[in-house]
């Protein structure tokens, strides 16, 4: 018998499009072999046996500012990111995007030299790097410094160009009035996510976007030109849109429910709308105010505002807003489980790798019990929480 072979039975296994009982999920080192039927498991697997629930692929997070006290902007380190990893994980995100919100060529590019070396010692849970700005519209800024947001240059492009080539997923949230079509084309053929956000774009121009190789939106209906009844905005070319992913911020305070659910049947196409958690420095503590760039952000409520109250990034954790898709907005477990890992790795191209639970992927995966609570964790086939 191998130590490295092991073999989870006792619970229900959603593989990311297939739910299977009566079966056993199949690992080998840090990678998915397959599922099976109990019966049929080899006597060479290590089999560990559960207190029913359900088995299902780690969560991908393409949204993560900080969490554990930490915040990427204010401290563009390899501890900073490894602490918003943990602070993550005990939430069922085993894969994440650590995102810079608009800040100087500085701290740019400290953000991107940390990710580097988080890639290059192996940190888990960091997939690539998602930069929010600053190439954004200043009359949709929200929380983001309009000092610091700017129309994007040919040398940035370049610089981002072969970012994009140097790491396994880049994430770029871009506003069509600070780029251009042949820039975002230029990005997207380089290998990176373009995502339109913090824009006040019309309909025509966003679908031009998404033509010149756009492929997401940045939590949508925040941030953003509204869908209105002559003027169809950014959230109208979205959901119009067949090739537009979405991010979607499920607590209930950046979207209401019910225009989450008029959403999710009017989105088109192959594009799929997916969760964000948009976490800020509070997930996982009990803190209650921190600082962004020198302003104070204030945590009341399950909100995150400037003292002006505009909303700051969201006080949400990933399991959370899984859980409010199904309870409040009535999706099956199944829909709201891909929302959270399959259908972001697939945004990314990274669905062989992340995201489900097929052979060769990585073993990134948690126990839920029967009302969604994480029972525990597995990152590359380590089991890592038993919270």
């Amino acid at each position: 018998m191998s130590n490295d072979l092991h073999a989870y039975v006792g619970a229900d296994i959603f593989d990311g499009h297939t739910r299977h009982t009566q079966s056993a999920l199949l690992i080998e080192g840090d990678r998915v072999i397959g599922i099976m039927p109990v019966a049929e498991v080899p006597n060479t697997y290590n089999t560990t046996k559960l207190n029913g629930g359900l088995l299902s692929a780690g969560f991908v997070d393409l949204q993560v500012n900080g969490g554990g006290g930490a915040m990427l902007n204010n401290a563009p380190t390899v501890d900073t990111i490894s602490t918003i990893c943990d602070a993550h994980l005990k939430f069922g995100t085993t894969s994440l995007l650590p995102t810079l919100i608009t800040d100087t060529k500085e701290q740019t590019n400290a953000a991107i030299s940390a990710v580097k070396d988080v890639l290059a010692q192996g940190v888990g849970g960091v997939i690539g790097l998602h930069l929010e700005g600053p190439h954004l519209s200043i009359a949709r800024k929200g929380a983001h410094d309009p000092a610091l947001i700017r129309a994007m240059e040919d040398e940035d492009c370049r610089q981002l160009c072969a970012l994009a080539g140097e790491l396994p997923s880049l994430m770029l949230t871009v506003a069509p009035e600070s780029v251009t079509p042949g820039q975002i084309t230029a990005l997207a053929t380089a290998g990176a996510t373009v995502s339109l956000g913090h824009t006040d774009a019309d309909y025509q121009t966003a679908r031009a976007a998404a033509a010149a190789g756009a492929s997401c939106v940045t939590h949508l209906f925040n941030a953003m030109s509204q869908l209105g009844n002559r003027a169809p905005g950014v959230v109208g070319a979205t959901l119009d849109t067949g090739t537009l992913f979405a991010g979607l911020i499920a607590d209930g305070i950046h979207v209401d429910p019910a225009v989450i659910r008029i959403a999710m049947r009017a989105k088109q196409g192959v594009g799929r709308l997916f969760l964000v958690t948009d976490s800020m420095a509070p997930l996982g503590t009990d803190i209650s105010e921190f600082t962004l760039d020198g302003r104070k952000i204030l945590r009341r409520d399950g909100r995150l505002t400037l003292s002006n109250g505009t909303l700051a990034g969201a006080d949400l954790d990933m399991i959370s807003a899984v859980r409010f898709m199904v309870n409040e907005i009535g999706l099956e477990v199944e829909e709201a489980l891909r929302m959270a890992s399959l259908y972001p790795a697939q945004l990314l191209k990274r669905d062989h790798e992340i995201g489900c639970l097929l052979p060769t992927t990585r073993a990134n995966f948690l126990h839920l019990d029967a009302h969604m609570q994480i029972e525990n964790v597995w990152r590359d086939g380590v089991r890592l929480i038993n919270p």
